[in-house]
């Protein structure tokens, strides 16, 4: 038996935690809840490092739950199943996302939106309180197992790259299903403002769906990368005078502060920007509703991630068209060292923890 399950029924677990904003990763123990009739028990074999687990850990979109165990790009193996779970069986592989609850019951849930669960029931992968499990606080993926609900794992293909899988649940979705929403098809001109792990995913996906692809980045260190992913152009700036042409649609993938409005001047009329970026509170951005008069025609919104059927589709549609980040394999005691990196601009590629 690879877990061990405690006299509560609870699930034996260990992990990587920060214990406040400023600590470093530590080891932690804990426990899991015990495995429901619809729960599987994934044995977690990477996890991908996210730039929001950044700003969560740091508390840097408001207090964190400490202990705080992120990750939420999760990919695995299930090593035991609830008695009436119908999806997975044991030695399959499994991922999981951000989310692993929601009310099932509601509008937004009955249309696979989980994520805007109408009841507030909506469980994230951690620093959230878990209503269903007498709110206790959610671990992620920098840890040995996870306990998800059958309904809030995707499944993966046995002959699937797992380390590659991992950033699909989180960096994948939330630039596939903006880019579905707006119905990117051939022949749109898309633009992608920043280039790190999500930019690089919307790049991948612009691309296959036809799309002309430019990309705006904060220097030129990555530019041989984004062209020889097929990008058109390649800008360093915003300002009008140098960037002649006008886009379609426009995905904001930046995690720091900018000016959306430099963006919006570059749509054409009736076009549309996403924004899944989100910068800390500190850097909190807004848009003057002037800016949206006197630039009318133009459609700005929000995406946060996607329902599970959505996520399960943007799995099956990268697998068999091979849309995967580019990545960077480090150790469980190297993760310090990765987020210095993603927030100094010094990474390249996207972190993925091997918790083997």
């Amino acid at each position: 038996m690879e877990f061990k399950i405690l006299d509560n029924g609870r699930i034996q677990s260990k992990g990587y935690a920060m214990l406040d904003k400023n600590a470093k990763f530590s080891p932690f123990e804990f426990s899991r809840h015990a495995i429901g009739e619809y729960d599987i028990l994934v044995k977690i074999l990477y996890a991908g490092i996210c730039h929001s687990d950044i700003h969560t850990a740091r508390s840097e979109w408001g207090e964190a739950i400490y202990p705080c165990v992120p990750g939420h790009e999760i990919a695995g193996e299930v090593v035991a199943v609830g008695s009436k779970v119908s999806k997975f069986k044991v030695g399959d592989y499994a991922g999981i996302g951000c989310m692993v609850n929601s009310c099932g019951e509601c509008e937004s849930c009955k249309n696979s939106q989980e994520q805007f669960c109408e009841q507030g029931k909506t469980v994230f992968t951690y620093n959230s309180k878990d209503c269903f499990h007498d709110n206790e606080n959610t671990y992620g993926g920098y840890s040995n197992n996870i306990v998800v609900s059958e309904k809030f794992a995707v499944c993966v293909p046995k002959d699937a790259p797992l380390e590659k899988v991992a950033p699909l649940l989180c960096a994948g979705i939330t630039t596939y299903s903006p880019l579905k929403f707006s119905n990117i098809k051939e022949g749109s001109k898309v633009a992608i403002a920043g280039f790190g792990g999500l930019g690089m995913m919307g790049v991948k996906y612009a691309v296959k769906m036809g799309a002309k692809v430019s990309v705006f980045a904060r220097n030129e260190n990555k530019k041989q990368d984004a062209l020889n992913m097929g990008v058109s152009s390649f800008y360093t700036s915003t300002d009008k005078n140098i960037v002649k042409e006008r886009f379609d649609f426009i995905i904001s993938t930046i995690p720091t502060a900018y000016d959306p409005v430099a963006y919006l001047e570059l749509l054409k009329f009736g076009g549309e920007m996403a924004i899944v970026g989100l910068p800390p509170l500190e850097n909190e951005i807004n848009i003057n509703i002037k800016e949206l008069i006197f630039k009318a025609g133009k459609k700005v919104y929000g995406s946060l991630i996607g329902g599970i059927a959505e996520t399960q589709e943007m799995l099956d549609f990268s697998l068999k068209h091979q849309i995967y980040p580019e990545i960077e394999l480090i150790k469980p005691n190297e993760i310090d060292k990765a987020y210095e990196n993603l927030t100094s601009g010094k990474a390249k590629f996207r972190y993925v923890i091997d918790m083997r």
